[in-house]
């Protein structure tokens, strides 16, 4: 199993909306990937709340079957639409994958 965690900051405003809106438009596109993409093991999109200490506005908290599953998952093209979505919005993102049995 590989797991990858994503975190991403949004701008004030973007694309004609504002942060709120656009964090949850993500949300949306990211949740609906786990039912068009092979070897999804876990996938949990998470909001920061309001009044909870945050660095990020979003987070992606996923593992695949393995490494192979993870390629797989980046080139897709649902996926890559999402990516464009994040990518006109976003100010940040951070990235971590890693192979839990070899920790």
């Amino acid at each position: 199993m590989i797991k990858h965690i994503v975190a991403w900051n949004f701008a004030d405003e973007a694309e004609g909306a504002d942060k709120a809106t656009n964090v949850a438009l993500v949300a949306d596109a990211l949740r609906a990937l786990p039912a068009v993409i092979d070897g999804i093991v876990e996938f949990e999109v998470v909001v920061a709340q309001p009044g909870m200490d945050m660095t990020f506005d979003l987070a992606l908290n996923s593992a695949f079957t393995d490494a192979e599953a993870l390629q797989a998952y980046a080139v897709h093209p649902e996926h890559q639409k999402v990516v464009a979505l994040i990518g006109a919005r976003r100010t940040g993102r951070a990235c971590i994958d890693y192979d839990p049995e070899k920790l």
